[in-house]
């Protein structure tokens, strides 16, 4: 999908709460007070019609960090993925309009760093929030185009639209091109994580290497902000795209 028909495409699932596998979604608004600060947060709740809790385990697990992902998909394919019945999820998808959807309490938990995640799947999955900043991620290059890394006929961009991706020097986990981020993810992104860190006594501890691989022992350890990449030695989320300096600085700024 092109960047440039995104924005309609998410407004489509904000009016109608279809998914792209049909799911139907309803939504509520709701606004959050961030604990210690005179601020805000908005989400906007959203609930499942039928099976509502059958993507994720509604058990209340003490949380030790966040860890930031990218969906390497397009919004109605993010929420379709991430509310099937393998309970494989996050409470947080963050669309490009800066919207946060609410899939589920953050008290509770699901899957979502996967088979061989430094520290165990199981337990680090129960110690830690997941965040999906809906980002199709990785891109090819084709011709003068970049293309998703699932389709050579899935366009994203020219290579003229410098606006919506990054060229790395030299090749990230496998790839020189990366989709970037908006200016309403950060923002949020930056909110959500300040909301949790106060609700849940989250360290506003940053991981100084968001790209690295940390032990069993070390990501185990770890109480604070990480990646996705940095338990996984097979994944690229959340990729060289995104702005680690601009979000530190967002969280010192809040």
């Amino acid at each position: 999908m092109k960047a440039t028909s995104i924005p309609d495409y998410e407004r489509t699932f904000a009016q109608n709460g279809i998914d792209s596998s049909g799911k139907k979604f309803t939504f509520q608004d709701l606004n959050l007070p961030i604990r210690n600060s005179n601020q805000t947060i908005d989400f906007k709740q959203c609930k499942l019609e039928t099976d509502p809790k059958n993507f994720y385990y509604e058990q209340e697990t003490d949380k030790k960090k966040i860890v930031l992902h990218f969906t390497m998909g397009y919004l109605k394919g993010d929420i379709a993925t991430l509310t099937g019945s393998d309970h494989v999820s996050v409470p947080f998808v963050i669309a490009r309009n800066g919207t946060i959807y609410n899939l589920f309490s953050s008290k509770y938990w699901s899957y979502h760093l996967g088979p061989g995640a430094s520290g165990g799947n199981t337990q680090m999955s129960k110690d830690s929030i997941g965040i999906e900043i809906s980002n199709i991620g990785p891109l090819l290059l084709n011709g003068n185009n970049l293309t998703s890394v699932y389709r050579s006929s899935d366009v994203y961009c020219s290579l003229n639209e410098k606006s919506f991706y990054v060229k790395q020097n030299s090749k990230v986990r496998g790839y020189e091109y990366y989709a970037t981020f908006t200016n309403a993810q950060y923002a949020s992104v930056v909110r959500l994580v300040k909301y949790l860190i106060a609700r849940y006594n989250i360290p506003e501890v940053v991981v100084d290497n968001p790209a690295g691989l940390m032990s069993d022992a070390d990501f185990a350890a770890f109480s604070g902000i990480a990646t996705h990449t940095n338990c996984r030695q097979d994944k690229t989320d959340i990729g060289p795209a995104f702005d680690w300096q601009r979000f530190k600085d967002g969280l010192r700024d809040f």
